[in-house]
């Protein structure tokens, strides 16, 4: 497989698909996997684009039957990343990110250790909470749980292979294409995806 598996965690509210949308626009061979859950769907959501809106009993069937890369809980609703979208992708030399929490993420890593792995931060914990309430879709109740969640899900940012401050957009962005690209020209990518042209050039 000459793919990438990337990985993009955060903490709630702090611009992780914003960002990721802006990377996809903009970067070749790079697709987002979609993911399963069992929550609600917000206002402008539709199913299949944003998630694959299931209830509990089929998402907790398709755990039973190991059709998951990774499943956590977070806030009572259930995400999960299918394993045959990722197998396919990657091995058809595409880039797949997934969009998880840091929970998912050790589990990803256990199966795909050369994925890599990226931690978006905030600029600040006030920061954080005027973009959670500048979202329009949560209480007050549901912002104040995210953010007291927000610092543990923080501290898990050493196990990640980098970390992107989403202070300023535009930065934020080109630290995470500058990634993106880095990681397509590593020898052991470049090596299956050239292999021909290698071969080729070291022939007599």
């Amino acid at each position: 497989m000459s793919g990438t598996l990337f990985i993009v965690s955060a903490a709630s509210g702090t611009g992780k698909t914003t960002l990721v949308k802006a990377l996809l626009e903009n970067s070749a061979h790079l697709k987002v996997s979609i993911s399963h859950t069992t929550r609600p769907k917000r206002p402008g959501e539709l199913d299949g684009v944003h998630y694959h809106f299931v209830d509990k009993n089929r998402f907790m069937a398709m755990v039973g039957e190991g059709q998951f890369l990774e499943h956590a809980e977070v806030f009572g609703n259930y995400y999960g990343t299918a394993l045959s979208t990722v197998e396919q992708a990657l091995k058809q030399d595409i880039d797949i990110i997934l969009e998880i929490d840091w929970q998912g993420a050790q589990q990803v890593r256990q199966q795909y250790p050369q994925a890599v792995s990226i931690f978006i931060i905030p600029p600040s914990r006030a920061a954080l909470r005027e973009r959670l309430q500048n979202r329009g879709q949560d209480s007050d109740t549901v912002i104040d749980q995210r953010l007291n969640g927000a610092v543990a899900d923080i501290s898990h940012f050493v196990e990640f292979d980098y970390v992107v401050v989403n202070d300023d957009f535009d930065t934020a962005l080109f630290d995470l294409q500058a990634i993106v690209q880095a990681s397509r020209l590593r020898q052991s990518i470049q090596t299956i995806r050239h292999a021909k042209r290698i071969e080729g050039l070291l022939s007599e």
